[in-house]
């Protein structure tokens, strides 16, 4: 009879899902208000007042449950649904990071562009949103049962990749100064910011692709190997993450890439079916997704306002890209014959049950 009272389970993720939509809503439209009004200072703005409700409103929901549940006669470390305990931690590093913000615009002033994401403060106020927004996805990591029903088990998914997507775009925000969709470093007629130095804008074009491929493709392969996604379930990652990317800096050019990059990998899903036991595929698949993903991205570039790279290094940032994708693979699914090495402790103790078979 408890567990009936105690708040959680599917429509709970979906919840917390839709808060965590205005909360990161309020963070893409405060990014795109600070690159299209550059002399914005006040605190006081439209899109500070969506960020910030929408962080009370996930705050709020996540407080309501462990006061409730405890009510229910859970303990406090009990009291949230399971998955959900960091995202009640990440309410408490979000709040310090606020509070840590304010003192540290006192003691050192404003940040302005790449230090705006960088600062100490701001870093914490990432975190804690991180931890807030991926709770379903740890949710639904954490159950085992997975239903019969064909539908349901896509229902029961989509709040996992939504918290993912969310998750993703947290990142690639703080990270956007290093990231292709918002400079087009490769592009022919612009010149991003002030650099006109042609090894430099290809340097730094060619980092920023490898930094966000690492970034896109670690937790794509990671969900690849827990659960049999559904048709669909990488065009929504894909998609998602650039359009809200892309509407920070009005490149909304590269949103239909993206998707077509997302039903790229989804059909590669179901062809090669990579998996532990599959291991080749997996490697195979970890190539291609982000190989053909900037494939596209480098095609939308030639078609809009033409490339200013040669083919030696477009070519080879794609090769590159891909090659990011093989060694994470390898991260999650070592080598066949590969055997983890034993700690020192277990080493030494070895040693000592080698030493006492020999005495025996």
């Amino acid at each position: 009879m408890l567990n009936k009272q105690i708040i959680g389970g599917r429509v709970y993720d979906w919840w917390v899902v839709l808060l965590s939509l205005w909360f990161v809503a309020g963070v893409i439209l405060d990014g795109w208000a600070h690159n299209h009004i550059p002399e914005l200072e006040t605190f006081f703005t439209p899109w500070h007042a969506v960020f910030y409700s929408g962080f009370l409103a996930v705050a709020g929901c996540l407080v309501l449950t462990l006061i409730r549940n405890h009510a229910m006669g859970r303990t406090w470390w009990q009291a949230m649904p399971p998955g959900y305990e960091l995202s009640f931690l990440g309410v408490l590093i979000f709040i310090a990071g606020g509070a840590g913000d304010m003192i540290w615009h006192e003691l050192f002033g404003i940040e302005a562009d790449v230090e705006a994401l960088l600062s100490p403060t701001h870093l914490m106020l990432a975190l804690g949103g991180s931890l807030m927004v991926s709770g379903p996805f740890r949710a639904r990591w954490r159950q085992r049962a997975e239903p019969e029903n064909a539908l349901r088990k896509r229902l029961d998914l989509l709040p996992a990749l939504l918290s993912l997507t969310f998750l993703l775009t947290i990142w690639t925000f703080m990270t956007q100064f290093g990231h292709p969709l918002v400079d087009v470093w490769a592009g022919a007629a612009v010149r991003p910011r002030t650099y006109h130095i042609p090894t430099l804008r290809q340097s730094l074009g060619i980092l920023s692709m490898l930094f966000q491929t690492s970034l896109l493709i670690g937790p794509v392969l990671l969900v690849v190997l827990r659960w049999i996604l559904p048709l669909g379930s990488l065009i929504l990652v894909f998609t998602l993450n650039a359009l809200l990317m892309s509407f920070m800096h009005d490149q909304y050019r590269f949103i239909p890439a993206a998707a077509a990059a997302g039903m790229a990998a989804d059909l590669l899903l179901r062809w090669l079916r990579p998996s532990i036991a599959r291991s080749g595929a997996f490697r195979l698949f970890a190539f291609a997704v982000p190989a053909f993903y900037y494939t596209l991205y480098f095609l939308v570039i030639m078609l809009t306002q033409g490339l200013d790279w040669s083919v030696h290094l477009w070519t080879g940032a794609i090769v590159l890209a891909g090659t990011v994708g093989v060694l994470l693979s390898y991260l999650l699914i070592p080598p066949a014959h590969y055997t983890p090495p034993s700690s020192p402790q277990a080493q030494l103790a070895t040693m000592r049950d080698g030493e006492a078979a020999t005495l025996r």
